[in-house]
Formats: structure tokens, sequence, C-alpha cells
């Protein structure tokens, strides 16, 4: 059977359903299991945040931690999604993206397992979930951030050592829920047998937390946050020692994170507590979380935040007002992150991006005009005078490199 190269496959994959199938990921994954190695997993849930705190794991392990022969070096796999560039983003593999023959050896094995039927039946999310565990087969641990959800999403196959949750807030309705206990639920029933939960922006989400920890009898931490005083499992809270602390600190600072940044730190550092891996807060410091209030110049930064919940760790981490280079899925509550970044927004300035599930202009257009914000199409001219923020989603920024690299656009 002629397996077809990866990016030519996976090019026939659509890249949204509005309709999942919850078994067919499972049934593959079945006849996948015996016939690999699978390394000791941390599954990364929840609405934001999960992208970059996945990254200071594995980057912290990756440069940390010691082989299972105890003089390699720690091995390290970080599979995370969408891209924003190239698919190779996705698979992480000590230090850097994977390179396509590693990715082609890996769609080849998979799909000689699987099968054509198997195969072509999976969606693009789910084939690429499953051809990361070919990829970071031979690693010592892999850190795997669920798509959407938690309980149904194609990274629940596997068995986990550990489950971080991230902030959780209102995103993809369609899916998990209307209300927050909801959503946080779909989320969280994906835990095994230890959880760490970062701070939360809705209180719920903790009781939500503990109730399943316990039905599951599951350990439960929380990361720099005590529990509210009704929930029933009120977890063990988690504290850094002063020292690190100040360590942490020191690099947020030096990489001009802001505090949402150095939080996800924070709770990076106790999940390596939590699996007993080594690290050195210290090799925080240069680490390039590329699309998270990423500084692609001195006036420009990048951030693929897309929700309500996203812009308001933005809104707090701008100093000065931005020109916003915005558009927005028309799933997304575009106009509640509209009223969010406001003040401190100077004007809108509109990117088309490439996406069947794109906003209309004409909604952009009246969000806009219902919270009062002067708007215009961006004109690929980067003013040195100005501040701007690129944000909306990964869609959004990529249209945006894409754009100055192909126009030659000068980033100040």
């Amino acid at each position: 059977m002629a397996t077809p190269s990866l990016f030519r496959f996976l090019e026939a994959k659509p890249l949204y359903y509005k309709e999942i199938d919850h078994i067919r990921v499972h049934q593959a994954y079945a006849r996948l299991k015996e016939k690999i190695r699978h390394p000791e997993t941390v599954h990364i849930v929840g609405t934001n945040g999960k992208g970059s705190t996945g990254r200071m794991i594995a980057d912290l392990a990756y440069r940390g931690g010691v082989g299972s022969d105890t003089k390699s070096r720690f091995s390290v796999g970080h599979f995370s999604s969408p891209h924003i560039v190239k698919f190779n983003e996705r698979f992480w593999l000590d230090g850097k993206d994977a390179d396509d023959e590693i990715l082609e050896e890996a769609h080849r094995k998979l799909f000689t397992v699987l099968g054509r039927e198997s195969s072509d039946a999976l969606s693009y999310f789910e084939y690429s979930t499953l051809l990361a565990l070919l990829v970071f087969e031979k690693c010592d641990l892999i850190v795997f951030e669920a798509g959407l959800g938690g309980e149904y999403d194609a990274t629940n196959v596997c068995d986990k050592v550990l489950s971080v949750i991230t902030p959780i807030g209102i995103d993809h309705q369609t899916f998990l829920g209307e209300r927050i206990e909801e959503i946080a639920a779909t989320k969280i029933r994906s835990i095994q047998r230890k959880m760490l939960l970062a701070p939360q922006p809705y209180p719920e989400v903790v009781k939500v937390a503990g109730k399943i920890a316990k039905e599951k009898e599951a350990e439960f931490y929380l990361a720099g946050e005590c529990p509210v005083p009704d929930v029933e499992n009120p977890g063990i809270c988690l504290s850094l020692p002063r020292k690190s602390l100040k360590q942490l600190n020191e690099a947020a600072q030096s990489n001009g994170w802001p505090g949402y940044l150095r939080e996800n730190a924070e709770v990076a550092v106790q999940a390596l507590d939590l699996l007993g891996i080594p690290y050195r807060i210290e090799e925080l410091k240069g680490l390039k979380l590329f699309g998270r209030f990423y500084p692609l110049s001195d006036n420009v930064r990048i951030d693929v935040g897309h929700n309500p919940l996203a812009a308001k760790a933005i809104a707090g981490a701008l100093d000065a007002p931005v020109v916003l280079v915005y558009n927005s899925l028309d799933d997304k509550d575009y106009e509640s992150v509209l009223r969010i970044l406001k003040p401190r927004i100077k004007r809108v300035a509109l990117l088309p991006i490439a996406s069947q599930r794109a906003a209309t202009m004409e909604a952009i257009h009246r969000a806009l005009e219902h919270v009062g914000i002067p708007y215009s199409d961006f004109d690929g001219k980067i003013d040195r005078e100005e501040h701007y923020l690129v944000f909306g989603s990964f869609y959004v920024v990529e249209a945006f490199i894409k754009m100055t690299m192909a126009n030659q656009i000068d980033l100040v």
C-alpha cells in the first residue's frame, strides 16, 4: 500500500467539523497502542495558557532532567496546536521543531499500522495527535496539549501521570456548554491520577475540580491558590520557596513577560516538582514563546489569544495604547473582546484571514460600532511612532506574518 506524503495527506482533511466523532480516535489508538512505546505524559487542559505553560514545562524538563540511563540528555516532546506558520511547530522535540524527515517517517509508520481506511477517517487533529505519539516515542516525557475540551479530546486517548488545568473561561460553547460549570467539567473529567489546577478566574472551576478529583480518587493540587471556603474537596495548596519566586520574577522581567506569563511559569515549575523532574528556573531566561505576547519588533507584539479571558490578560499587560490589528472567527465573542480591550486601543486595523470560520467583515464592523472604536482596513504599513498589537486568533497572527514577509514590511 503506497503511503501518500504527510502534507499532501493532511491537505485533503478538513480543519473544522460541525460534529465530532468521539469514538474513532480511541479505536485507532487501540490498534496503535501495543505497537509503540509510550513515555510518561503530562496532559495540559484549559481555555488559556496551555501553549505557554506546556512549553515552559517541556523546556525546563529538557534542560534540567536526566535521561533514563542517567547519562544522556532528558528527551522531551511537546505537542501543541494549532500552528502559526508551519505544521512542524506542533511537534517540539528536544528544543526545536521536528523536521520534515522525522514527521514523514512517523507518518509512514502510523499509516501502515492504521491502514488507509482508518487513516482517512481520522480528522486533521486526531491524525496529528496520533502522529505525535510516534514522533515522541523515544522521549522520556511527553507534554500533550488538548485541542478543545478535555474529556472527549483526541489527546485524552492515552494515560497520563499528571493533568495540568490552566485557566478556564467561556469558549467553544457549541461543543462544551454555555455555563462555566459545564465547560470546566468537560475539560477536567479528562484527569486520571493527579491534577494540578492553575489559578482560576472563576471560583466555580475550583469547586468542579474538587468534586471530580474526589469522584476519580485523584490527587488534587492547587498552584499558588487557596481554595474557596465552601469547596467540598479543597485539595492541597502549593507554594514555592522565596528563592524560587525571586528567580521566577527575574526570568519574567528579563523576558519582558506580563503577569499572566509569569503565573504560567509558576504553574510549570510546580508541575515539575510534582513529577520529581529537576530543573533550573534561570533556564527560563531567553525562552521564546512565539505568539504569546511576543515582541516581533520594538513596536509590534503578536498574541494568538482570541477570547474574553485572553483579552483581559492582554489588557492588563499593555502599558500604553496600541493600534489593534484584528480579526476573529465567527464563533468567538468578539464584541466582548473589543469591549475589554477598548481602553487600551487607539484604533483597529482589520486584517482579512483565510478561514471558512472567519466572521464577516460586516459583523466585525457592527461590533466595532457598538463598542465605539474607530477602525479601517490594515494597509500593511507600520508607523514608527505607533505601537501595535496583532491579536484575535492564530489565523490573524499567521496572516500578519505572511503579509510582512511577502511585502517586506519594515518592522522597527
